[in-house]
């Protein structure tokens, strides 16, 4: 999974789940973004809408660097989210606490990268949770232990870049501790 010093991580979630903007805020470069007019807004009211891919680059010194793929969120474009998801290193799953079913969100994307839990690492990070504090973190957990999975699950805001930060840390913790 490794390429040349570069390692690909996938950003993932339901439209307007703060992917583009994660990518904005952690990027050491001007990130590429693919959002055009949103005319889906049953899906979320949001202007614009990621339609191909969003990417960035953090640099990590010593000639090695993360690459970031920020997904689509809309479900007619699903088929890019395992295809984003090969050879990446890990997978951070955004989940939106302000949608009609977030937990049912989540677990749509489970339910897709579930072979990937298996190679990669996916850390999950719910946003909009000082707005709409329930489910909460916990219920999360718990949610997660339900499919036998363990993985990191933290709330967020993915407009602070340390938020964004502490989610690629626990990516990179989460392989560290595999590797031994």
């Amino acid at each position: 999974m490794e390429h040349n010093g570069a390692y690909k991580i996938v950003f993932s979630g339901s439209m307007g789940a703060g992917k583009t903007t994660a990518i904005g805020v952690v990027s050491d470069i001007p990130p590429i973004i693919t959002d055009v007019m949103n005319t889906d807004t049953t899906q979320h009211t949001k202007a614009t809408t990621t339609v191909g891919i969003d990417y960035g680059e953090v640099d990590l010194g010593q000639g090695e660097k993360l690459l970031l793929f920020g997904t689509p969120g809309q479900e007619r474009f699903d088929f890019m989210w395992e295809i984003l998801a090969r050879r990446a290193l890990g997978i951070i799953l955004l989940v939106d606490n302000s949608r009609p079913d977030p937990m049912a969100d989540m677990n749509r994307f489970l339910d897709v990268f579930a072979q990937f839990s298996e190679e990669g690492a996916i850390v999950i990070g719910i946003g909009r949770t000082e707005g709409h504090p329930k489910p909460g973190v916990e219920d999360y957990h718990r949610e997660v232990e339900k499919r036998k999975l363990v993985l990191p699950v933290f709330a967020v805001d993915v407009r602070r870049k340390k938020d964004v930060k502490l989610l690629l840390n626990a990516m990179l913790s989460t392989l560290e501790a595999r590797e031994r």
